[in-house]
């Protein structure tokens, strides 16, 4: 498994309402074994997670799977990273 970094930035349509199912989903990547750290921005544009995954398409398809970014509340910007 691959380590990958996902960046979400939030869009001129966020709904605070959206978060709740953002946490319940990163608590279920939690409990699966795939969500190792996460936390928003501090200038609250968004946040970004780190997660295990096999490849860069399955990481962009958990990215993608998001509440946030299904209801367009924010986008999603997946990267591979070689942690050292």
């Amino acid at each position: 498994m691959n380590k990958y970094l996902l960046i979400t930035e939030r869009t001129e349509c966020f709904n605070p309402e959206d978060i709740a199912g953002h946490y319940e989903y990163l608590d279920r990547l939690k409990k699966e074994g795939r969500l190792e750290m996460y936390g928003p921005f501090g200038d609250t544009t968004g946040g970004a997670y780190l997660i295990l995954a096999s490849s860069l398409a399955e990481a962009e398809e958990i990215g993608n799977a998001d509440p946030l970014i299904r209801r367009g509340s924010s986008t999603v910007t997946v990267k591979e990273w070689r942690l050292r």
